[in-house]
Order: C-alpha cells, then sequence, then structure tokens
C-alpha cells in the first residue's frame, strides 16, 4: 500500500488544498515527521534543501491550531525571505480552513504586522522582528502550543541563539518545539537539553542521489574563470534554470555586470538589496522570465527556488557546509541536475575540507580551448580601467596553478 496524506490521517481540506498544488505523494521526511509532529512530541528533523520540510511541520500546525484562541503556532526563520515563502505557503494549504497566518519580517512597518497578529492563529516571522513585537505587547505568546524553528543550524550561524533563548522563556512550558535543519550543532544540542523535553529525531539522507546529481570542477587559473564561466554558459543552449554562486555580494555585483558586458542576460540577488526588489527577482526567476541568477548565499537555503537544471560555484565560501546546500538546489523533487564548481588555487584548501567532510562523487573537467574574454573590474587608482583579457588583473595570472583532486 502506498503512503498519501490520506494515510497520515491529514485533514480533508488540507489534502485537498495539497492536491491542488501538485502535492499528492509524501516525501521520506513528511512520512517520518508528520505522524510524530502530529502527537504532539518535540521533534528535530534533519534533512536535506528540497526534501519538503515546510509541510512536515506545517501539516500538523494548521491542523492543531483552533480559530478564535489567539496565537497557538509561531514559525522562525533566519530570513525575511524564508518567513515570507513559509507563509506563503501555510496560507496556500489552509485555504479552505479558516485559519488566518501573520508574516513578520523587519525593513517595513511594523504596524500592519500588529493588526493582522490580532486575529491570527500563527505568525511567522524572523527573530528580532518578533522579539519588537512581544515586547511592544502585540504579541502574546502565552497561549502558544507549538514552536517551530526552521533553518535551525541556520539560526545559530547568523548568531540568533539568544533571541530564540528570550522567545522561548515567554512561552508555555507544555508547548511542542519543533527544530529542523540539515545538522544538529551545540548550540542545538543545548536548546534540546533546555528546552525540549524527550525529543525524538527524525532524519533522512542529506544528500542528493548519485544518479540525479551530476558533480564537477574545473581547476582553472584565476585569470580564466570568467572566459570560462562565459563559455559554459554559452555552449550549454538547453539548459535550464542556472544560479551562479558567489561568497562575496561584491562578486555578485562585480560578474552580473559583466555578464551583462558579454550579452549574456542574468538577473542578481544578495543581502544588501532591498526585500521587495528580492522577492521580485526570486519570482522572476522562478516564472521564467529570467533564466540566469547570480547569487550570494541568500539563495543557497530556505529560498523557494525551482526547477534548477544547473549550479555554478564561480568561487567557494568558507564553510564547507555552504558547498552542500549550494549544490541542494538542483536535482529536486526527482529531477536531475549538474553542480560545476570553478576551482581556482585559493578554492583549493576549502575543497580539500569538503572533500574530507562530505562522501561526495565530483569528476574533474578538463576545459579545452574557449574564448577569452575581458572582465572590467572597475577603475584602478592609476586612471586605467583594469581590464585584462581573461578576467582579473594581470599580477593574478601569475599564480601557481595548484594541486589536482
Amino acid at each position: 500500500m502506498s503512503i498519501s496524506f490520506e494515510t497520515l490521517n491529514v485533514k480533508q481540506e488540507i489534502v485537498k488544498a495539497l492536491k491542488e498544488e501538485g502535492i499528492v505523494v509524501p516525501t521520506s521526511i513528511q512520512e517520518k515527521t508528520i505522524p510524530l509532529a502530529k502527537s504532539g512530541k518535540d521533534l528535530i528533523g534533519i534533512s536535506r534543501t528540497g526534501s519538503g520540510k515546510t509541510a512536515c511541520f506545517g501539516i500538523p500546525l494548521l491542523e492543531k491550531v483552533q480559530k478564535g484562541q489567539g496565537v497557538q503556532g509561531l514559525v522562525l526563520a533566519p530570513t525575511r525571505e524564508l518567513a515570507d515563502q513559509i507563509s506563503k505557503e501555510l496560507k496556500k494549504w489552509s485555504k479552505y480552513t479558516d485559519i488566518e497566518i501573520t508574516v513578520a519580517f523587519g525593513g517595513v512597518p511594523i504596524e500592519p504586522q500588529e493588526r493582522s497578529i490580532a486575529r491570527s492563529e500563527i505568525v511567522v516571522g524572523t527573530p528580532g522582528r518578533i522579539l519588537d513585537l512581544a515586547q511592544r505587547g502585540s504579541l502574546n505568546l502565552s497561549k502558544l502550543t507549538c514552536f517551530v524553528l526552521d533553518e535551525a543550524d541556520k539560526m545559530v550561524e547568523m548568531g540568533f541563539i539568544e533571541d530564540i533563548d528570550r522567545i522561548l522563556s515567554n512561552t508555555p512550558r507544555n508547548r511542542q518545539i519543533i527544530l529542523f535543519g540539515a545538522t544538529i550543532s551545540d548550540e542545538i544540542d543545548d536548546l534540546k537539553k533546555n528546552h525540549m523535553n524527550d525529543a525524538v529525531i527524525a532524519e533522512t539522507e542529506l544528500h542528493v542521489k548519485k544518479d540525479l546529481l551530476k558533480q564537477v570542477y574545473y581547476d582553472i587559473p584565476t585569470h580564466q574563470k570568467f572566459s570560462l564561466l562565459v563559455h559554459l554558459l554559452k555552449e550549454e543552449k538547453e539548459k535550464g534554470q542556472v544560479i551562479i554562486f558567489c561568497s562575496k555580494r561584491s562578486t555578485v555585483e562585480l560578474l552580473h555586470k559583466n555578464l551583462r558586458l558579454q550579452s549574456v542576460k542574468a538577473d542578481m540577488v544578495h543581502g544588501k538589496m532591498r526585500q521587495t526588489r528580492r522577492l521580485q527577482i526570486i519570482k522572476q526567476f522562478n516564472t521564467g522570465k529570467s533564466q540566469i541568477l547570480v547569487a550570494s548565499s541568500i539563495a543557497a537555503r530556505g529560498l523557494d527556488i525551482r526547477d534548477v537544471t544547473h549550479v555554478f560555484n564561480y568561487d567557494l565560501s568558507q564553510d564547507p557546509q555552504e558547498y552542500v546546500h549550494r549544490v541542494g538546489r538542483t536535482a529536486r523533487a526527482g529531477d536531475s541536475g549538474t553542480a560545476i564548481t570553478l576551482l581556482s588555487p585559493q578554492d583549493h584548501g576549502t575543497f580539500s575540507a569538503i572533500l574530507n567532510k562530505y562522501p561526495i562523487d565530483v569528476q574533474e573537467m578538463r576545459p579545452g580551448d574557449f574564448p577569452k574574454v575581458s572582465f572590467d573590474t572597475g577603475p584602478r587608482r592609476d586612471g586605467r580601467d583594469g581590464r585584462d583579457q581573461g578576467g582579473y588583473h594581470r599580477k593574478d595570472s601569475l599564480q601557481p596553478r595548484g594541486r589536482r583532486y
């Protein structure tokens, strides 16, 4: 007998809404965690990006809260984009119920959020804004029955652990706590010991199946990296949606500018852009109005970015785990995908750490011949424009090629 949401005893009005969104068969992590969450147990879920974890806590939460009883469910997310995404999913799945949901994050006026909370049963938000609302007396947490912490490991990484402790200290002792993340850090373990009651851990495979995700790298001198990227983007005419990850905001902006100079149409997204603009760009990408997105790590985790066929690592973050989250943007929901890393000498140390930490099947590719193009790094102090055939100042071309893998 195949598993369905009906066999998990999900309420019919929610099942109906799920089917209208094309969600019919539970994923592995949903199958494991929904019954545990519905039972009221404290729960720690560990799963990779794209496994459908929002439904793991969202469905039981929608079933648990009661109309007109105040705020009973609180979901914390590390970023405004993720909070917005979660709230939209919950609203879709609750369309045949009378449950009200408010999303609350900074960067926008607080008064409309306060008015919405007054008639809501579930609030989704970022830690800073949730604390502000609680301190203003606009968010009463005394009736809370379920507290959800999504991307818990990212929360810790971003320094939100003290805010989380303060929020939890204002909630009833008998509330249910559900945490989701890719790893359990020491700080998450402390949350488990200090705030959770006999928490159950549910875990699924954190890495995409090898037959779905193809991972390759090119060992390339720094000054040729941009030229190779342009060549690969233009070579794969039949590619679908493409994300190019950079570790710094300045690199995102510089790469985006130079791709356009090479007549490669691309959008960009990073954490310093206005919230409304970021959401607009992601919507355009999801609807296929743009095909290439240059992004900082903000797009690596949590955001609802779909149908990505290719991920490029233009450079690597110093955190090896970030690689896993980046490549997890493709080969999702049973589709295949390709992750391509452009490896320059400065990336070798991080790449070694990635290979030592994770069971990654990655193949080296030889670039062959490709056209060399210029890379505009902006004006230099000597008044010249900083261009160099291949991409960077000429001093970069003197760097050693480095080790191989």
